[in-house]
């Protein structure tokens, strides 16, 4: 390991909420202090005060781990806010369509932001407190006409919480070959600056997206990831359980037990004495 003095990352995992078999793998990662923040959805089907307070019981042996809301607006979750438009079939937007409106300007900024705002005190209503930090399931945070109702929510009702943005540090050259991440971070660009200028702290870099239907290791995945990535950034992963109401709810679903297994092996542990990265905030 080198001399220098390591660097602090934050490696979050997404959707706590959605499934029981997410929840009780996320639990474990965080009690083996395998991860240090977990984003979660208050509009998913496994958030009952149970699911909360075994969170809050597996937080409880890693004091180092933060935990935030993961604003949910695409389908095929439900809206918390009872006039939310549009919806298809009565649930969200797809991703696609919700992109798309958004792109041009057909959503309603008074609209969305209610639907984070409901979403946060929810959060707070379920946790006693306001979410640490405010993210995007399928980075809906970055979108067109959803990043600044977004950010006003986040200012008024969870004021000291960071956003996360979803763009790399990479040069240009390294991401012209993953559409996906480009768009990502055309997005994120825009994103950072709304934030700065609303006075919202957000995370210098990012990692942890990549084409998850062609079940690649995880391991070599989450070595590219770290290479690059500043002091102080994040790595999102997807840790679970498959179970009946994930696979009801999500396409990414056997790939969540490949990236459970590589952070509770000691080859991640390894990784990251190699890297010379340490899980902290």
């Amino acid at each position: 390991m080198s001399g220098d003095a390591p660097r602090k990352i934050t490696l979050c995992a997404d959707d706590y909420g959605m499934s029981p078999g997410v929840n009780r793998g996320i639990r474990e990662l965080i009690a083996r202090k395998r991860l240090n923040a977990t984003s979660v959805m208050v509009v998913g089907s496994a958030i009952t005060r149970e699911d909360v307070s075994a969170l809050q019981g597996a937080v409880a042996m890693n004091s180092d781990c933060a935990i935030g809301l993961h604003v949910t607006l695409t389908a095929p979750f439900h809206p918390l806010t009872m006039h939310y438009r549009p919806l298809l079939d009565g649930l969200f937007l797809p991703l696609g369509k919700m992109l798309r409106a958004g792109a041009l300007r057909r959503l309603d900024a008074e609209m969305i932001q209610g639907e984070v705002s409901a979403q946060i005190a929810k959060f707070t209503a379920l946790f006693g407190h306001a979410p640490a930090y405010v993210d995007g399931h399928q980075h809906v945070q970055t979108f067109p006409q959803v990043r600044d109702p977004f950010l006003r929510a986040v200012r008024a009702g969870a004021p000291d919480a960071w956003v996360r943005q979803s763009g790399r540090v990479h040069p240009l050259s390294k991401r012209l070959n993953a559409p996906k991440a480009l768009l990502l971070d055309t997005l994120s660009a825009a994103f950072r600056r709304r934030a700065a200028k609303a006075g919202v702290v957000f995370n210098p870099g990012f990692a942890g997206a990549y084409d998850f239907t062609k079940a690649p290791d995880f391991g070599p995945l989450m070595a590219r990831f770290l290479d690059g990535l500043p002091d102080g950034g994040l790595v999102m992963c997807h840790p679970g359980f498959v179970d009946e109401v994930l696979i009801d709810l999500d396409p990414f679903t056997d790939q969540r037990e490949r990236e459970y297994a590589y952070l509770a092996s000691e080859e991640f542990v390894r990784l990251l004495d190699e890297k010379n990265v340490t899980l902290g905030r």
